[in-house]
């Protein structure tokens, strides 16, 4: 049921059928959860938005206006939710840190230099401001959304995208140096 379309996904869902909604939920849950972490939210209260914002997606399936945009739709409630939860807690901010997914194990000199790379990543992330951590993030997440849900959850125009991620990057370049990353001789030119 994963291979078909969003609408006929929406609609079986409507219908209630339990494998449409495992299979939107399959196909969305990484987008909800970068969302999610893009606003710094980790733990438990992530877990409580991604469960509130799916939540408001069964309350509201009958009246979405156009079922294949059911990821915009998704990305823009998950944000409210976010910007809810953080103006009920106090703008009180959480960063986690980045978790490590090595394909083989490294040396102990590679674990210094992961970790040590990971905390400076996580700093600059945290104070990079929302909207770039929620683009940085999502861009990061696997799959990556399309244009049109970045732009939802951003509440930006899809065309801002590009220009929004190159100062994005731009700006967490510039807190990595000042955090006392060099960066790689081969990787200083990507991303620009």
């Amino acid at each position: 049921m994963t291979d078909q379309s969003t609408s006929t996904l929406v609609a079986a869902a409507r219908a209630g059928s339990r494998e449409a909604w495992h299979a939107l939920v399959d196909r969305y849950a990484r987008l909800v959860w970068a969302v999610i972490r893009g606003h710094g939210i980790g733990g438990m209260d992530a877990a409580d938005i991604s469960q509130t914002a799916w939540l408001r997606l069964v309350e509201h399936l009958d009246r979405l206006r156009d079922p294949d945009q059911v990821g915009s739709w998704l990305a823009a409630t998950t944000r409210h939710e976010c910007l809810r939860f953080l103006n009920r807690r106090g703008r009180e901010h959480v960063t986690e840190s980045l978790p490590d997914h090595p394909s083989v194990e490294p040396t102990p000199e590679e674990h210094v230099v992961a970790a040590d790379r990971d905390r400076l990543l996580a700093a600059a992330l945290a104070q990079l401001p929302p909207r770039c951590r929620v683009l940085l993030r999502a861009l990061t997440s696997d799959p990556t959304p399309s244009y049109a849900e970045l732009a939802a959850a951003l509440d930006v125009p899809i065309g801002s995208l590009g220009p929004t991620r190159s100062r994005c990057l731009a700006r967490l370049r510039e807190l990595l140096a000042a955090l006392g990353h060099e960066p790689d001789v081969e990787s200083a030119g990507s991303n620009r």
